[in-house]
């Protein structure tokens, strides 16, 4: 009975399973056995955490040395609740205008309100040479552009061409020369060194054809000498005229005068008339007194060869 019972079918894809190939049955049916390699393997990457272990217990965060800083409470700027538009605070209004935009600005509040006109004065500082020189030689730059392209530039038309600009230049050098003449300016380097650098922008003046056109140029030479006079004066009585007898200005005075045609004599004399009154040595070309005698005391103080064997004289003889 029991020979009757079949057994089941098994599924041809069992069958196909069983038929591997002999490498391929080793390989899967292999049981892999304890190497010595392996072995190795494991006791270094032991090695290796025990030596990470022993580098972070020397690291300086794990030092007891080591103090950790807190860090400085930063005031974080939240963003505005509300976007709207509104207008600039005056600082930085000021902070986009430009030095035109500026005075304009400033020329206008004194118009409307002649009270801050004093305030303004006091408060502004004293311009400095070299910015008032500047502001000069704008204008001068100016005049110079305006001038025709071709032709003669002394002409008439010329002259036509570029009045307004002559005229600008001249009244700011009769405005500004005040301002660096005693009693106002009571340096007599800023004032020499004001008046040399105006009387060089005189020199660059055009002369034209007409002679009546020339006149304001003419009457220009004429200030500025008188300038040079007042302040040549007032530095002759102050520190014994040590500008005048140190600071090259003999040999300044007596070129700016020959470039000017002899425009200048006036001040060349009366620095002339200074420097022989100190001991000092005169003026090329001024006809003024002798050099004085190196071998006085004074002379030797102010040369510094006072006791160097230089003979002196004593008493008349």
């Amino acid at each position: 009975m029991n020979s009757l019972v079949a057994t089941p079918p098994v599924p041809p894809h069992f069958h196909e399973h069983s038929r591997f190939s002999p490498s391929l049955s080793n390989h899967l049916f292999q049981v892999s056995t304890p190497s010595q390699p392996t072995s190795n393997r494991k006791r270094k990457a032991e090695d290796d955490s025990n030596d990470h272990d022993v580098r972070m217990s020397a690291s300086p965060t794990s030092s007891p040395a080591f103090t950790p800083r807190p860090l400085p409470n930063r005031q974080v700027k939240r963003a505005r609740p509300n976007v709207s538009g509104r207008p600039l605070s005056l600082p930085r209004l000021l902070e986009t205008l430009d030095t035109d935009a500026l005075r304009s600005l400033v020329q206008s509040m004194c118009q409307r309100h002649p009270e801050l006109n004093d305030e303004v004065l006091q408060t502004a500082p004293r311009p400095s040479v070299a910015a008032t020189l500047q502001v000069l030689r704008n204008y001068q730059s100016t005049l110079q552009a305006a001038f025709p392209l071709g032709g003669n530039p002394s002409s008439d038309y010329a002259y036509n061409r570029v009045r307004q600009h002559l005229s600008n230049l001249l009244d700011a050098l009769s405005d500004f020369t005040p301002h660096f003449l005693p009693p106002n300016e009571t340096q007599p380097s800023t004032s020499l060194s004001y008046l040399d650098g105006a009387t060089e922008i005189i020199h660059s003046l055009p002369r034209w054809d007409s002679p009546q056109h020339n006149i304001d140029r003419d009457l220009a030479y004429d200030e500025i000498a008188k300038a040079w006079v007042l302040v040549i004066r007032e530095a002759a009585k102050r520190g014994g005229g040590i500008q005048l007898q140190y600071g090259g200005w003999d040999q300044k005075l007596a070129k700016h005068n020959q470039t000017s045609g002899g425009k200048l004599q006036a001040a060349v004399n009366e620095l002339s008339s200074s420097l022989g009154w100190m001991g000092g040595s005169a003026v090329p070309g001024a006809g003024g007194p002798p050099p004085s005698d190196p071998g006085s005391i004074r002379e030797q103080l102010l040369s510094g060869t006072y006791g160097l064997g230089v003979p002196l004289k004593v008493g008349p003889w």
